[in-house]
């Protein structure tokens, strides 16, 4: 509604006008006041009305309607004079539901750059954009067209992946889109083999499994000793035996990053336990003496000097006494020990 105040008296008529022009061809209705008579013009589209007080009410407004009339007043007086006078109005309709459209919605990460564009494109709107449900962040990876239409995300990683609405607004409504989060390529990272563990005994069995971080899926694969064992994410090999002692890899490949990565451990597998009957008692080999302690030191014949860490472990039976598995310890501690030791004796203790 075009409401007209401060309106003269004794007005003779009125005209209304589409633009500034007040010519034939956009004439579109006029009152004549005596006799309160209503004349159509060109552009008259139906929609019209006029009333008395020189106001124009259009109804079901397009956009078309949109931009400047004009009302032409004819004043009584002497002799006739006429006024002009320009009304303007934007016509502001509600906003439609955008919608996010990409070039590429699967970035590699830190490698390609990605362009949202919040559609549908609309006049007289401004455009606002969220990440995470909050407003843009300040970085140097993201930026902005000059309508705010467009977001340009450059070298894309895990921390600007979205989830990204846009927002239309005016004066009297506003919407926003639906999500839309970017699916991010990364990885594979380092891989991670459980358990870690180094030392097995003959006749167990070896179960790993191998995990990393990667989208797509990473795919996996075994080697041991730098040859192909098998594919997948666990290996698992039952009643190991020394044989099996090597350099065990577990490799992850994206093929979609094209990125390959590798984690390695080592696996030492010893001989098979000794019965516990035969452990009953021990012959010292030798009796050593500690020349900074001045301490007596036994070493059982069971590990005599020279002996490994890794083959004294293979000597602790599961059901020794608690005195022999000290001495077992013993041996243990006493195999890295190879000065500052001096012989004593020897001979046969029981445990």
């Amino acid at each position: 509604l075009l409401l007209v105040h401060n309106l003269p008296q004794n007005l003779p008529g009125y005209f209304w006008y589409k633009g500034e022009m007040t010519d034939l061809y956009h004439y579109i209705i006029s009152y004549i006041v005596d006799g309160k008579i209503i004349i159509y013009g060109p552009a008259y589209s139906g929609r019209e009305t006029v009333y008395s007080n020189a106001s124009l009410l259009i109804q079901n407004v397009t956009r078309k309607d949109a931009g400047t009339y004009t009302l032409h007043i004819i004043k009584r007086g002497d002799e006739t004079r006429e006024e002009i006078r320009h009304f303007t109005f934007t016509l502001y309709l509600e906003t439609p539901k955008p919608y996010i459209s990409s070039s590429n919605l699967n970035p590699r990460e830190a490698m390609e750059a990605v362009r949202l564009i919040c559609d549908p494109e609309t006049l007289d709107a401004s455009y606002l954009w969220w990440m995470n449900g909050q407003s843009l962040p300040v970085t140097h990876r993201l930026q902005l067209s000059k309508t705010n239409r467009t977001l340009y995300l450059f070298g894309v990683t895990k921390y600007i992946a979205g989830p990204y609405e846009c927002e239309i607004r005016n004066p009297v409504s506003a919407i926003r889109s639906d999500p839309v989060t970017l699916n991010l390529l990364h990885g594979p990272d380092l891989p991670r083999i459980y358990p870690s563990f180094t030392y097995y005994r003959s006749g167990e069995n070896l179960d790993l499994s191998c995990f990393t971080e990667s989208n797509p899926p990473a795919e996996y694969f075994w080697t041991i000793n730098g040859k192909f064992q098998q594919s997948g994410q666990k290996l698992f090999i039952p009643q190991i035996t020394r044989n099996h002692s090597g350099l065990y890899a577990c490799s992850v490949h994206n093929s979609a990053t094209g990125k390959e990565i590798s984690k390695s451990m080592t696996v030492k597998v010893s001989g098979k336990w000794i019965p516990a009957s035969l452990a009953v008692g021990f012959y010292v080999e030798s009796i050593w003496l500690s020349e900074k302690s001045q301490e007596n030191i036994f070493i059982p014949s069971l590990c005599p000097m020279g002996t490994s860490k890794s083959q004294i472990l293979l000597l602790n039976p599961p059901n020794l006494s608690l005195q022999t598995l000290f001495s077992l310890f013993f041996c243990f501690l006493m195999a890295d020990l190879v000065s500052g030791l001096k012989k004593v004796g020897r001979g046969l203790y029981q445990p």
